[in-house]
């Protein structure tokens, strides 16, 4: 099985890219982001390589980072997520805002990849939050807080809050860690008015950053 190949680029079509490696072309699939990443051609890279191997066919997958080639082999542990559904997704997120979509479990995130349904982004969320790699830096406390929205166990101002954030245009995942944020600052006993207020100074933070 192959587990890398480092050659010069030769030519890059639409999902793939052909590897020069002494003189042998390896047509190799990637993800869009692998493909834009790629340098040009004549230029010498290195991929990390998924071999799939099927009665009729052996196909390459590459890939720029082991982390990604991780992700890319734990999606397709979800049912109804092939090797073209996981590339999209790769396509569409990077692997540490994969990590973060999961973890706050932001499926609206995950449905923007083509080919991804709500069901299908439901499994994702629920099947890979407890086997993810450590990939995102996510508050641990934004982590419980979408959990215990998921599962109706929020307190009424922490659920407001995070309510009004979102009206106010924020996205339900940025709105959360904001309000966290704000919880960890004022206590658990805080009214829906300052935690508000908080959260919406530490989304200024975020835009200053």
């Amino acid at each position: 099985m192959i587990g890398k190949l480092t050659g010069m680029v030769d030519s890059v079509g639409e999902d793939f890219v052909v590897l020069d490696v002494h003189g042998v072309g390896y047509l190799v699939y990637c993800s869009a982001r692998t493909l834009q990443e790629l340098p040009a051609a004549g230029k010498a890279v290195a991929l990390a390589i998924e071999t799939h191997v099927r009665e009729d066919q052996i196909r390459l997958f590459g890939f720029l980072s082991a982390a990604e080639r991780e992700w890319f082999r734990l999606l397709q542990t979800v049912q109804g997520v092939g090797a073209k559904v996981a590339l999209a997704i790769l396509s569409t997120l990077r692997p540490s805002d994969l990590a973060t979509a999961i973890a706050m479990r932001d499926k609206a995130a995950i449905t923007r990849a083509p080919g991804v349904g709500p069901k299908v982004a439901e499994r994702i969320v629920t099947e890979l939050k407890d086997r993810m790699p450590a990939l995102a830096a996510v508050d641990p406390a934004a982590v419980r807080l979408a959990g215990a929205i998921e599962d109706k166990r929020a307190a009424g101002p922490v659920t407001d809050a995070v309510s009004a954030l979102v009206n106010l245009g924020y996205g339900e995942p940025q709105a959360m860690a904001a309000v966290a944020a704000a919880v960890r600052s004022a206590g658990d006993g805080a009214d829906t008015a300052r935690l508000i207020r908080l959260g919406l100074k530490e989304l200024a933070k975020e835009l200053t950053r």
